[in-house]
């Protein structure tokens, strides 16, 4: 058996998380949606190839720790003693977490090829894996490496405006080239969630990724408002899912979440 096969024969899923432009909150739906499937129940993994910008670590409150070494490859890090979500990151992997990759193609290429191939992930239900805005050769390297294992589809997020949901579209037209399967658009900061009166007042707009999602065909798996308890969470890395259960927004990503797994399991 090849290596990339062993290392990922116990992944169940694989599911890409894409945006077609910076700013969307793609790493941020990345962390909410595996705290959430880790909430339902299920073993997750992270694998973050955003390799200029690796947020996730931060978000996820781990540090940088030593990442050591198996038989087969990498040991992921794991965010919990009962190593139900495990992570892998570039961002473990610098001297410095300040230091720009500076890379050219084919280098960012081979450490994605590393990624998916010798990184020991055992047993996992689901694998996301967050994916640097936009359609580069990193989406294909990650793609192509990936398809010799599997890949059950791409999650899209965007927020409202038009100048977003206009760049999803090059995601859609990428997801099909490449023959990935869609699984559904999420709209994110659709609106803004008041922390004191819970009312969602809409300061960008609403309702754009539902309606690029009936135009192309595509599901629509919801919308998640802006909310400052999130951000709060994120940026303290804190588990938003826990600390809020209680909110229109955590009722808002589980509801995404839920509905990501009946389409998985329908596949």
């Amino acid at each position: 058996m090849a290596e990339n096969e062993s290392n990922m024969s116990g992944v169940q899923r694989v599911v890409l998380v894409l945006s077609g432009k910076g700013g969307v909150g793609k790493s941020t739906m990345t962390t909410e949606l595996a705290l959430a499937l880790r909430h339902a129940g299920k073993k997750v993994g992270i694998l973050d190839v955003d390799l200029c910008g690796p947020s996730i670590p931060r978000m996820l409150n781990v540090g940088r720790p030593e990442v050591h070494q198996c038989d087969t490859g990498w040991v992921p890090v794991y965010t919990d003693a009962q190593q139900t979500l495990a992570l892998m990151s570039i961002g473990f992997l610098l001297e410095d977490p300040d230091d720009a990759v500076v890379w050219r193609g084919p280098k960012k290429n081979a450490l994605i090829g590393q990624f998916v191939s010798d990184v020991a992930w055992g047993e996992l239900d689901v694998l996301l894996v967050d994916t640097p805005p936009g359609t580069s050769d990193e989406h294909i390297s990650v793609v192509e490496n990936l398809k010799k294992h599997r890949v059950d589809g791409a999650i899209l997020v965007t927020t409202p405006q038009a100048v977003s949901t206009g760049d999803v579209r090059r995601e859609i037209t990428f997801c099909k080239k490449t023959g990935v399967r869609i699984l559904g658009i999420v709209e994110n900061m659709s609106g803004f969630a008041c922390p004191h009166c819970s009312e969602c007042s809409n300061i960008f707009s609403k309702g754009g990724g539902e309606e690029l999602a009936k135009l192309t065909g595509c599901p629509f798996l919801g919308s998640v408002p802006l909310d400052p308890l999130l951000s709060t969470s994120i940026e303290e890395g804190k588990n938003f899912i826990e600390s809020f259960p209680d909110t229109a927004t955590f009722r808002a990503i589980n509801s995404i979440c839920q509905t990501l797994l009946k389409s998985l399991e329908a596949a």
